[in-house]
């Protein structure tokens, strides 16, 4: 199994009830991924961070197998929420894949 982190920072210019509604479109269309994109395990993204993070959001998924997550990097669904939830409003992006 290959777990996926990514921790993303939202633009500056975002704040408030702005930034809260953009982290639920980014956790929405993220976890509706589930049950769609073969190998996909399991979706989560935590919006929530306690005020010791250096980061607004995180998501924490998991693949079958290596291949797996290359065929989710690629599936139009995934392309399509990273285009239109994800990568207009972050500014950056950390991300570290693992077997477990």
């Amino acid at each position: 199994m290959v777990r996926h982190v990514i921790l993303w920072t939202l633009k500056e210019e975002y704040a408030g009830e702005a930034k809260e509604k953009i982290k639920a479109g980014i956790k929405e269309g993220l976890e509706s991924l589930k049950g769609k994109i073969p190998g996909l395990i399991d979706i989560k993204v935590n919006t929530a961070p306690l005020a010791s993070s250096n980061c607004d959001l995180m998501l924490d998924s998991s693949f079958e197998d290596e291949e797996s997550l290359k065929g989710y990097s690629g599936h139009p669904e995934h392309v399509e929420v990273a285009n239109t939830k994800v990568r207009p409003y972050t500014s950056s992006r950390v991300c570290m894949d693992y077997e477990i």
